[in-house]
């Protein structure tokens, strides 16, 4: 393992070193390679979909796992978007002059070596290898073994592209063992590694931020409300609702709860349940939803999970401060909405809802890199520091100062 990385701590001198018009190039030729190894990982990849399904994977993470040639275009496509980009490297942040003469810069520069730990999707690694490529980072990867063929058919399309330009081909590389073991020790390796970005299920991003010596930037569940309130409009609610639940189940943007106030429940939704129904969501609810619908029962236990899947949870609440309280409680300071057409419970909502993202009558499935302007992301960071929401190629930068002098001296 230290062999390993005292490879990749050797290829991130290289990779900070890179001009801009190199790494535009070099990631325009990755996607090139891309869409030529089209047939090559989409075949790699239908291993891993029968094993998924030998071991009896859900619908929605196969969904996640699924490659074919309309997600293999986009992959390709975000690099080139990712090409496009502004050089994050370099970017005089601040300058000033101070009384003894001395002139100040803070100047952007790259992590190091970042290690993302990740699940289930395998477009996964071709964005945030492109990503800490074009602002000078080495990327070291471990995806999850149920997307092992697939990370490693795009892993060596990525290589191959560097080794044809001459660059250490450890400026993207997979974790060569994915045992769990393997990952107690790297997670440990601050000598070697600058950054962890860990993006799956609950269970693994408590472990790393529990166990991990090296800096974590959690991307955690997406526990997401929505919050019809009394002066909604009805076809705003309904369509953003339906949008933020039913567009696709299996991603961490996705609405888990919806709250509805009072004033107006019994008129949304018997509608909205007309809607869900035919996308045969599975709806669970209070004591009071039960009264104006037909559902399940909803539990504490429902409100404090990520489904993932085609479930919503329904809660009827009294104002907005129950709407808030509630999400607040239950939330994981990802994406929550609310759609009112008042102004003062907009500003209320935006401004007290604990979250990275907040929208005002807009679906939480917009939490999202490319949805927001920044090309691909490396994911969506509920951390408070250093990033948040969805976080791009200039948070996978830090900063030195640079000091300018001409023989001064301190007094």
């Amino acid at each position: 393992m230290e062999n390993f990385l005292n490879s990749l701590k050797s290829a991130s001198y290289v990779a900070s070193s890179l001009s801009s018009k190199t790494k535009c190039e070099v990631l325009k030729q990755m996607a090139i390679r891309l869409r030529k190894n089209r047939d090559y990982i989409i075949n790699e990849n239908k291993k891993d979909l029968q094993l998924a399904k030998d071991n009896s994977l859900s619908l929605a993470l196969i969904d996640r796992l699924l490659l074919d040639e309309n997600r293999i275009e986009t992959m390709a496509k975000a690099i080139e978007d990712i090409s496009a980009l502004k050089e994050p490297v370099g970017r005089v942040l601040e300058g000033w002059v101070v009384p003894s003469g001395i002139r100040i810069e803070k100047v952007s520069i790259p992590i190091g070596v970042i290690a993302i730990i990740f699940e289930s999707r395998p477009n996964v690694t071709s964005d945030t290898a492109a990503l800490c490529f074009k602002s000078g980072n080495v990327s070291v990867l471990k995806g999850g073994k149920e997307a092992h063929f697939s990370n490693l058919a795009i892993a060596k399309t990525l290589q191959d592209v560097l080794i044809s330009n001459n660059l250490p081909k450890e400026i993207i590389t997979l974790v060569p063992d994915s045992s769990r073991e393997a990952m107690n020790k790297l997670i440990k390796m601050d000598k070697y590694i600058d950054l962890i970005i860990p993006r799956g299920g609950e269970s693994l991003i408590r472990y790393i931020s529990k166990n991990a010596t090296i800096p974590v930037i959690k991307h955690d569940k997406g526990l997401c409300h929505t919050y019809i309130d009394k002066d909604a409009n009805k076809e705003d609610a309904i369509k953003v609702s339906i949008n933020a639940k039913c567009q696709r189940v299996g991603v961490c943007n996705a609405m888990e709860t919806l709250l509805v106030h009072k004033e107006i429940a019994s008129e949304v939704l018997k509608d909205l349940k007309v809607e869900f129904d035919k996308y045969k969501t599975t709806l669970r609810g209070c004591k009071e939803t039960q009264k104006i619908i037909d559902v399940s029962p909803a539990t504490v236990e429902d409100f404090e999970t990520e489904y993932l899947d085609n479930i919503l949870s329904i809660k009827i609440v009294n104002d907005l401060k129950e709407a808030i309280e509630h999400i607040n409680r239950f939330g994981s300071n990802h994406s929550e909405a609310i759609i009112t057409q008042n102004y003062n419970t907009a500003e209320e909502f935006l401004n007290s809802v604990d979250a990275a993202c907040v929208y005002l009558n807009a679906s939480t499935r917009f939490t999202d890199g490319a949805e927001f302007g920044f090309g691909a992301e490396v994911g969506i960071s509920t951390n408070k520091l250093h990033a948040r929401g969805p976080m791009g190629i200039n948070d996978l930068t830090t900063y030195k100062f640079k000091i300018y002098g001409q023989g001064n001296v301190r007094e």
